[in-house]
């Protein structure tokens, strides 16, 4: 089975860093630091470093000053997404996302495992010009 995989990979051109992962990586979440996204058009963090085949916990929380949707199209397309939780209730988005977005003051954690290697950018929507611009660099 693990030389058609192979095979299948090399066909399509996916011939990128495979994620090793062993055991129950539910079991040791690494919680990145807390992206904060205020209406003065702040945001706490712009990169974040991260290796694939490990399983993160991402927070971001809004003051709910404005309407933001914080975008991480590419990221999330070379991740595999656990779930995403806001105000205690799950998600599980099976076939991936692209955003999350507040409309009032609020917490959501976003729980997966990058895949692929590479820069990924994340932004707020409409306001990337202004600063609200960062980066997940995957090793």
């Amino acid at each position: 089975m693990k030389k058609l995989l192979t095979v299948i990979f090399v066909v399509f051109g996916l011939t990128s860093t495979f994620a090793q992962a062993e055991g129950n990586l539910a079991s040791r979440t690494i919680r990145l630091p807390e992206l904060f996204i205020a209406g003065d058009l702040s945001m706490s963090e712009t990169e974040y470093h991260l290796e694939t085949g490990k399983y993160y916990r991402w927070r971001i929380t809004s003051d709910g000053a404005e309407e933001f949707a914080v975008m991480a199209p590419e990221l999330m397309r070379n991740s595999w997404v656990n779930q995403i939780v806001i105000n205690d209730l799950e998600v599980k988005p099976m076939g991936g996302i692209y955003s999350v977005e507040f409309d009032d003051a609020g917490t959501i954690d976003i729980w997966f495992i990058p895949v692929r290697t590479g820069r990924f950018e994340f932004w707020v929507d409409g306001y990337e010009n202004r600063g609200m611009l960062g980066a997940f660099i995957v090793n």
